[in-house]
């Protein structure tokens, strides 16, 4: 695997359809080599995503107070179910050329989660796992903190991780996140009994992803 530099793009608070957008305009410019495997970072409003292969009945709440609460859902090319997005969640997508980086699907959503778990343990001291049936970073073995969904384009990764630092976890129950029912959700603010501000996990997010995928280099405002 050659090192290379990452470009970190920070887009703030964006609805979830323009910061597509911008993701599918990156994967383009990734393919034809203009740019390097860039991670594009972003908190969106309230938005529910289904995954290719989510199921309408996995939205719990009727779609007439969706909309009423200004809510959007979206179909979208992911790997996964169901899941939420909103504010106090830091969402990542990778623009990765993946056979440049760890070849095998499996293998880079593997590393993924794994950048959580470092930081997780590392700087906070919480104990977060894996789990092969379920993907995915957990903290017990029975709270979702992070949901992971890939998809590949031409050999180029898009959509990626949202980690929740502090979002209304009453959010969550307008969904069956990622089509499970038996288990809950979890946020850093609720694991450290203290208010976590974006701000403060954005850094070692990139730093561990960095060191995780051997890049050599950052650039960009983060």
């Amino acid at each position: 695997m050659s090192a290379k530099p990452l470009d970190v793009v920070d887009l703030g608070r964006m609805p979830f359809g323009e910061a597509l957008e911008v993701q599918q305009r990156t994967v383009e410019r990734r393919l034809a080599e203009e740019i390097p495997d860039t991670l594009i970072l972003v908190e969106h409003p309230p938005v529910i995503t289904l995954g290719r292969g989510a199921r309408e009945e996995d939205i719990v709440i009727p779609r007439e107070l969706l909309e009423k609460n200004g809510v959007e859902v979206h179909r979208i090319t992911r790997g996964g179910l169901v899941t939420y997005h909103g504010p106090g969640q830091l969402v990542g997508y990778p623009i990765v050329h993946l056979y440049e980086r760890a070849r095998e699907l499996k293998r880079f959503v593997t590393e993924l989660e794994s950048v959580f778990i470092d930081v997780l343990g590392g700087r906070y001291g919480i104990r977060a796992e894996l789990d092969p049936n379920d993907r995915g970073v957990w903290v017990e073995g029975s709270r979702k903190i992070t949901a992971v969904g890939i998809a590949v384009q031409r050999r180029v990764t898009m959509h990626g991780f949202a980690f929740n630092v502090e979002p209304d976890l009453s959010h969550f129950s307008w969904i069956v996140p990622c089509g499970i029912s038996d288990r809950g959700v979890t946020s850093l603010a609720m694991e450290l009994g203290r208010s976590v501000r974006i701000e403060e996990v954005r850094r070692p997010v990139v730093e561990s992803f960095s060191g995780r995928f051997g890049y050599t280099g950052l650039s960009g405002r983060f």
